[in-house]
């Protein structure tokens, strides 16, 4: 999946991709989902298993760039720039692997090609997935892991609602429409949101998924207490984080008409927003795993 390109606004591949797994995979999974998908939904995919309870929110798209005039480049949403970085996509006239460039003095963006690239054209970061013992590293394991991890847990879901969203990384557009079918229809109002979090002072590598009690937003203490009693009945590794910044698709949640309950629960990576992206695998087992606890105990 890290491979798909998916930039912000531009998630259709991989959302092709996911409805193909879910087609080829559900057969195998404890209940099949009903599928939701298509031009009213965009690029986003709702999976309702049963009689749900709780959400799980993660989105398909990527930070990236956009090639505007001449040859300066637009962030989407917050990628890290240096000179140097492989960035690949295409446009009218054929595949494209060129190199980012950042002004020294102005940190202008711009891009180092043979010929000049239609504007418009989006460039993600050229893949190099490399996978340890212990860890796994890549561009874009923000958000691949937390869509791996929700394709995962409908491998034994019985009850709930799995939901792929688009245009996080670049202020969000879809959770809000999402949030208002699936509270009107299912009256499903709690969620879980399946994203990728930092390594910091307090959340390190290998010590367990990190639940998230506040970042740029707060969730309701309320909702969040019941998830701590329950990871720590299960004994699965864990760790609390308290952040002053940063959000996801729970921003929209708590900005919505609806009351929606959510809380960020997500392994933590060092070397944010970059090709260069690293999580350690004991970190993702314990996401899977919690998930696996909190969809039927919430």
């Amino acid at each position: 999946m890290c491979q798909i390109p998916a930039p912000a606004g531009h998630e259709t591949q991989l959302t092709e991709f996911v409805l193909r797994y879910v087609q080829q995979h559900q057969a195998q999974w404890h209940t099949a989902p009903k599928i939701l998908a298509g031009s009213e939904f965009q690029d986003c995919i709702i999976l309702v298993f049963g009689r749900p309870r709780t959400a799980v929110f993660a989105h398909l798209d990527s930070i990236g760039f956009t090639v505007r005039y001449g040859r300066q480049l637009v962030r989407i949403g917050g990628p890290v720039a240096e000179t140097g970085y492989r960035l690949v996509g295409e446009d009218s006239q054929g595949a494209i692997d060129c190199l980012l460039v950042v002004d020294d003095h102005t940190g202008a963006l711009s891009y180092d090609y043979h010929r000049d690239l239609d504007r418009g054209t989006e460039l993600t970061f050229y893949c190099d997935f490399r996978e340890t013992e212990t860890t796994v590293q890549s561009c874009y394991l923000d958000n691949r892991l937390g869509v791996w991890n929700a394709l995962r847990l409908c491998e034994t879901l019985e009850h709930g609602i799995v939901v792929f969203s688009c245009w996080e990384e670049h202020g969000g557009g879809s959770v809000a429409y999402l949030a208002k079918y699936i509270y009107e229809t299912y009256g499903v109002r709690q969620a879980l949101i399946s994203d990728i979090t930092w390594v910091t002072e307090g959340v390190q590598p290998g010590q367990g998924v990190a639940i998230s009690l506040r970042d740029s937003l707060i969730p309701r203490r309320a909702y969040v207490d019941r998830i701590r009693r329950i990871a720590a009945a299960s004994g699965i590794p864990h760790q609390l984080e308290v952040e002053g910044s940063g959000g996801s698709d729970a921003k929209e949640l708590q900005h919505g008409a609806q009351p929606w309950d959510w809380c960020f629960i997500g392994a933590p990576e060092d070397n944010v927003h970059s090709p260069d992206e690293i999580v350690d695998k004991r970190d993702v087992e314990s996401m899977l795993a919690l998930y696996q606890v909190l969809i039927k105990e919430l």
